[in-house]
Protein backbone atom coordinates (compact mmCIF):
# COMPACT_ATOMS: atom_id res chain seq x y z
CA UNK A 1 0.00 0.00 0.00
CA UNK A 2 1.08 3.75 -0.75
CA UNK A 3 1.39 6.02 2.47
CA UNK A 4 -1.09 8.98 1.33
CA UNK A 5 -1.80 12.16 2.75
CA UNK A 6 -5.36 11.72 1.74
CA UNK A 7 -7.96 9.10 1.24
CA UNK A 8 -7.54 7.43 -2.46
CA UNK A 9 -10.55 6.35 -5.04
CA UNK A 10 -10.44 4.07 -7.58
CA UNK A 11 -12.09 6.86 -9.89
CA UNK A 12 -9.38 8.57 -12.52
CA UNK A 13 -9.63 12.54 -11.87
CA UNK A 14 -8.24 15.09 -14.29
CA UNK A 15 -8.19 18.75 -13.29
CA UNK A 16 -5.67 21.84 -13.27
CA UNK A 17 -3.58 22.05 -10.34
CA UNK A 18 -2.16 25.87 -9.70
CA UNK A 19 1.21 26.30 -8.98
CA UNK A 20 3.04 29.77 -8.88
CA UNK A 21 1.72 31.91 -11.87
CA UNK A 22 0.14 28.57 -13.94
CA UNK A 23 -1.44 25.66 -13.52
CA UNK A 24 -0.84 22.39 -14.69
CA UNK A 25 -3.38 19.52 -16.14
CA UNK A 26 -2.95 16.59 -13.99
CA UNK A 27 -4.49 12.94 -14.61
CA UNK A 28 -4.48 10.69 -11.81
CA UNK A 29 -5.89 6.88 -12.12
CA UNK A 30 -6.41 6.92 -8.28
CA UNK A 31 -6.38 3.53 -6.65
CA UNK A 32 -4.24 2.30 -3.70
CA UNK A 33 -1.31 1.09 -6.07
CA UNK A 34 2.19 2.10 -6.20
CA UNK A 35 1.94 5.57 -6.95
CA UNK A 36 4.10 6.09 -9.98
CA UNK A 37 4.36 10.15 -11.16
CA UNK A 38 5.14 10.39 -15.07
CA UNK A 39 7.66 13.26 -16.30
CA UNK A 40 7.52 14.19 -19.81
CA UNK A 41 10.23 15.05 -22.64
CA UNK A 42 11.12 18.60 -22.74
CA UNK A 43 8.15 19.55 -25.08
CA UNK A 44 5.77 16.24 -25.13
CA UNK A 45 2.61 15.77 -23.54
CA UNK A 46 1.39 13.57 -20.89
CA UNK A 47 -0.44 11.47 -23.95
CA UNK A 48 3.14 10.26 -24.73
CA UNK A 49 2.66 7.44 -21.57
CA UNK A 50 -0.42 6.08 -22.59
CA UNK A 51 1.32 2.79 -24.21
CA UNK A 52 3.39 2.08 -20.65
CA UNK A 53 0.34 3.00 -18.30
CA UNK A 54 -1.48 0.27 -20.41
CA UNK A 55 0.89 -2.20 -20.22
CA UNK A 56 1.80 -1.70 -16.68
CA UNK A 57 -2.36 -2.04 -16.09
CA UNK A 58 -4.70 -0.99 -12.86
CA UNK A 59 -2.47 -2.26 -10.45
CA UNK A 60 -0.08 1.44 -10.18
CA UNK A 61 -1.39 4.20 -9.48
CA UNK A 62 -0.75 6.55 -12.53
CA UNK A 63 -0.30 10.16 -12.09
CA UNK A 64 0.39 12.17 -15.31
CA UNK A 65 0.47 15.89 -16.30
CA UNK A 66 1.44 18.29 -18.93
CA UNK A 67 4.35 21.24 -17.69
CA UNK A 68 3.98 24.35 -18.48
CA UNK A 69 2.72 25.43 -21.57
CA UNK A 70 2.52 22.33 -22.62
CA UNK A 71 -0.55 19.95 -24.29
CA UNK A 72 -4.12 21.87 -24.74
CA UNK A 73 -4.59 23.15 -21.55
CA UNK A 74 -1.38 23.87 -18.95
CA UNK A 75 -1.12 27.53 -18.76
CA UNK A 76 1.60 29.59 -19.63
CA UNK A 77 4.03 30.95 -16.99
CA UNK A 78 6.79 33.59 -16.39
CA UNK A 79 9.14 30.80 -15.28
CA UNK A 80 10.19 27.62 -17.74
CA UNK A 81 13.41 26.73 -15.97
CA UNK A 82 14.42 23.17 -14.59
CA UNK A 83 14.13 24.47 -10.88
CA UNK A 84 10.12 25.19 -11.87
CA UNK A 85 9.77 22.19 -13.48
CA UNK A 86 10.85 20.15 -10.28
CA UNK A 87 9.15 22.39 -7.65
CA UNK A 88 6.51 20.94 -10.04
CA UNK A 89 6.65 17.17 -9.53
CA UNK A 90 6.10 18.13 -5.21
CA UNK A 91 3.32 20.75 -6.48
CA UNK A 92 1.34 18.10 -8.37
CA UNK A 93 2.23 15.11 -5.31
CA UNK A 94 0.76 17.47 -2.99
CA UNK A 95 -1.90 18.12 -4.92
CA UNK A 96 -2.79 14.18 -5.29
CA UNK A 97 -2.38 13.64 -1.65
CA UNK A 98 0.43 11.50 -2.63
CA UNK A 99 3.81 11.66 0.03
CA UNK A 100 6.24 8.55 -1.70
CA UNK A 101 6.01 8.04 -5.60
CA UNK A 102 7.87 6.22 -8.20
CA UNK A 103 8.89 8.92 -10.85
CA UNK A 104 9.47 7.82 -14.29
CA UNK A 105 10.70 10.16 -16.87
CA UNK A 106 12.00 10.26 -20.43
CA UNK A 107 14.36 12.31 -22.33
CA UNK A 108 14.17 16.49 -19.84
CA UNK A 109 11.73 14.29 -17.69
CA UNK A 110 14.70 11.47 -16.79
CA UNK A 111 16.52 14.91 -15.62
CA UNK A 112 13.50 15.66 -13.12
CA UNK A 113 13.70 12.48 -12.33
CA UNK A 114 17.18 12.04 -11.20
CA UNK A 115 17.36 15.37 -9.54
CA UNK A 116 14.03 15.06 -7.45
CA UNK A 117 14.97 11.48 -6.48
CA UNK A 118 18.62 12.15 -5.40
CA UNK A 119 16.79 15.59 -3.31
CA UNK A 120 14.19 13.43 -1.71
CA UNK A 121 15.78 10.13 -0.60
CA UNK A 122 12.71 9.52 1.92
CA UNK A 123 10.10 10.08 -0.67
CA UNK A 124 11.16 8.37 -3.76
CA UNK A 125 10.95 4.74 -4.37
CA UNK A 126 12.71 4.83 -7.18
CA UNK A 127 13.00 6.12 -10.53
CA UNK A 128 13.22 4.86 -14.24
CA UNK A 129 14.95 7.32 -16.28
CA UNK A 130 14.85 6.96 -19.83
CA UNK A 131 17.14 7.79 -22.61
CA UNK A 132 17.74 10.87 -20.95
CA UNK A 133 20.08 12.30 -17.18
CA UNK A 134 23.62 10.43 -18.75
CA UNK A 135 26.10 12.97 -17.95
CA UNK A 136 28.33 13.94 -20.82
CA UNK A 137 29.65 17.47 -21.96
CA UNK A 138 27.90 17.61 -25.40
CA UNK A 139 26.95 21.68 -24.82
CA UNK A 140 29.38 24.46 -26.49
CA UNK A 141 29.73 27.29 -28.66
CA UNK A 142 28.66 25.51 -31.34
CA UNK A 143 26.15 23.41 -30.23
CA UNK A 144 24.12 26.09 -28.86
CA UNK A 145 24.76 27.84 -32.28
CA UNK A 146 22.58 24.79 -33.63
CA UNK A 147 20.15 25.02 -31.13
CA UNK A 148 19.33 28.21 -31.31
CA UNK A 149 19.24 28.55 -34.91
CA UNK A 150 17.25 25.02 -34.91
CA UNK A 151 14.15 26.65 -33.17
CA UNK A 152 14.49 30.02 -35.23
CA UNK A 153 13.56 28.37 -38.21
CA UNK A 154 10.76 26.75 -36.90
CA UNK A 155 9.68 29.70 -35.36
CA UNK A 156 7.22 30.54 -37.75
CA UNK A 157 4.92 27.37 -37.67
CA UNK A 158 5.03 26.80 -34.06
CA UNK A 159 2.02 28.72 -33.41
CA UNK A 160 -0.47 26.87 -35.99
CA UNK A 161 0.13 23.66 -34.26
CA UNK A 162 -0.24 25.16 -30.20
CA UNK A 163 -3.85 24.57 -30.96
CA UNK A 164 -3.60 20.84 -31.22
CA UNK A 165 -1.31 20.73 -28.32
CA UNK A 166 1.54 19.62 -30.33
CA UNK A 167 3.75 22.19 -29.69
CA UNK A 168 4.18 24.33 -26.26
CA UNK A 169 2.85 27.64 -26.02
CA UNK A 170 6.44 28.86 -25.43
CA UNK A 171 8.10 31.24 -28.22
CA UNK A 172 11.42 30.02 -30.13
CA UNK A 173 13.69 31.88 -27.66
CA UNK A 174 12.23 30.17 -24.17
CA UNK A 175 12.50 26.86 -25.94
CA UNK A 176 16.25 27.42 -27.39
CA UNK A 177 16.75 28.95 -23.51
CA UNK A 178 15.34 25.95 -21.81
CA UNK A 179 17.49 23.24 -24.17
CA UNK A 180 20.51 25.04 -23.40
CA UNK A 181 19.93 25.25 -19.67
CA UNK A 182 19.31 21.61 -20.13
CA UNK A 183 22.45 21.48 -21.83
CA UNK A 184 24.15 23.21 -18.87
CA UNK A 185 22.79 20.83 -16.43
CA UNK A 186 23.66 17.68 -18.27
CA UNK A 187 27.77 18.77 -18.20
CA UNK A 188 29.73 15.90 -16.17
CA UNK A 189 30.71 18.09 -13.26
CA UNK A 190 26.73 18.91 -12.23
CA UNK A 191 25.04 15.79 -13.04
CA UNK A 192 27.55 13.27 -11.83
CA UNK A 193 26.78 14.76 -8.02
CA UNK A 194 23.34 14.27 -8.56
CA UNK A 195 23.30 10.63 -9.96
CA UNK A 196 26.09 9.45 -7.14
CA UNK A 197 24.22 10.97 -4.67
CA UNK A 198 21.17 9.09 -5.28
CA UNK A 199 20.09 6.09 -2.53
CA UNK A 200 17.14 4.41 -4.22
CA UNK A 201 16.39 1.85 -7.09
CA UNK A 202 17.27 3.65 -10.21
CA UNK A 203 16.78 1.65 -13.84
CA UNK A 204 17.68 3.19 -16.88
CA UNK A 205 16.40 2.18 -20.29
CA UNK A 206 18.43 3.51 -23.41
CA UNK A 207 17.74 4.01 -26.79
CA UNK A 208 19.83 3.68 -30.12
CA UNK A 209 20.15 5.36 -32.46
CA UNK A 210 19.95 9.78 -32.92
CA UNK A 211 17.25 11.89 -32.06
CA UNK A 212 16.24 15.18 -33.03
CA UNK A 213 18.95 17.75 -33.76
CA UNK A 214 22.06 15.26 -33.17
CA UNK A 215 24.43 14.57 -35.69
CA UNK A 216 26.71 11.18 -36.10
CA UNK A 217 26.97 9.13 -32.84
CA UNK A 218 26.54 12.12 -30.59
CA UNK A 219 23.88 10.05 -28.61
CA UNK A 220 25.97 7.18 -28.65
CA UNK A 221 28.71 8.83 -27.14
CA UNK A 222 26.42 10.51 -24.52
CA UNK A 223 24.87 7.45 -23.67
CA UNK A 224 28.20 5.51 -22.87
CA UNK A 225 28.84 8.23 -20.21
CA UNK A 226 26.45 5.88 -18.21
CA UNK A 227 29.01 2.99 -17.80
CA UNK A 228 30.99 5.26 -15.30
CA UNK A 229 27.77 6.23 -12.95
CA UNK A 230 26.41 2.58 -12.94
CA UNK A 231 30.35 1.75 -11.97
CA UNK A 232 30.13 4.10 -9.08
CA UNK A 233 26.71 3.58 -7.91
CA UNK A 234 25.13 0.07 -6.92
CA UNK A 235 21.69 1.64 -6.87
CA UNK A 236 22.07 2.58 -10.68
CA UNK A 237 21.44 -0.09 -13.01
CA UNK A 238 21.00 -0.27 -16.49
CA UNK A 239 17.92 -2.23 -17.14
CA UNK A 240 17.47 -2.34 -21.02
CA UNK A 241 19.28 -0.84 -24.08
CA UNK A 242 16.29 -1.24 -27.10
CA UNK A 243 16.50 -0.61 -30.74
CA UNK A 244 14.19 2.28 -30.87
CA UNK A 245 15.57 5.89 -31.23
CA UNK A 246 15.27 8.75 -28.48
CA UNK A 247 11.71 10.08 -30.31
CA UNK A 248 10.21 6.76 -30.78
CA UNK A 249 10.99 5.08 -27.38
CA UNK A 250 7.74 5.31 -25.46
CA UNK A 251 5.90 3.98 -28.44
CA UNK A 252 7.99 1.17 -29.77
CA UNK A 253 9.69 0.27 -26.59
CA UNK A 254 6.91 0.68 -23.58
CA UNK A 255 7.09 -2.95 -22.72
CA UNK A 256 10.65 -2.24 -21.31
CA UNK A 257 9.72 0.75 -19.60
CA UNK A 258 6.91 -0.91 -17.44
CA UNK A 259 9.28 -3.78 -16.74
CA UNK A 260 11.51 -1.74 -15.54
CA UNK A 261 9.08 -0.30 -13.24
CA UNK A 262 8.58 -3.53 -11.61
CA UNK A 263 12.00 -4.42 -11.58
CA UNK A 264 11.86 -1.46 -8.78
CA UNK A 265 8.30 -1.79 -7.92
CA UNK A 266 7.09 -5.21 -7.25
CA UNK A 267 3.13 -5.24 -6.34
CA UNK A 268 3.75 -7.15 -3.53
CA UNK A 269 6.19 -4.46 -1.76
CA UNK A 270 5.38 -2.73 1.06
CA UNK A 271 5.74 1.15 0.43
CA UNK A 272 4.82 2.47 3.87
Amino acid sequence: MNKNSTPTTDTTWTGMVPIDDTALAVTDTGGTGIPVVYLNGQFATQGYWRRVITELGPGWRHITYDERARGRKSKQSADYSFEAAVRDVDAVLAARGVDRALVAGWSYGAFVGAHWASRNPDRALGAVLIDGAQPYDWLDEAMERRIRKLFGRMGWFLPLLRPTGLTPRMNARQMADTNIELGKLAREHDLAPVLDAITVPVRYVVASGASLGSKGDEQERIRAALDAVTARNPNIRISAKVASNHDAILKKDFTAVAEAVREITPLDQDTN
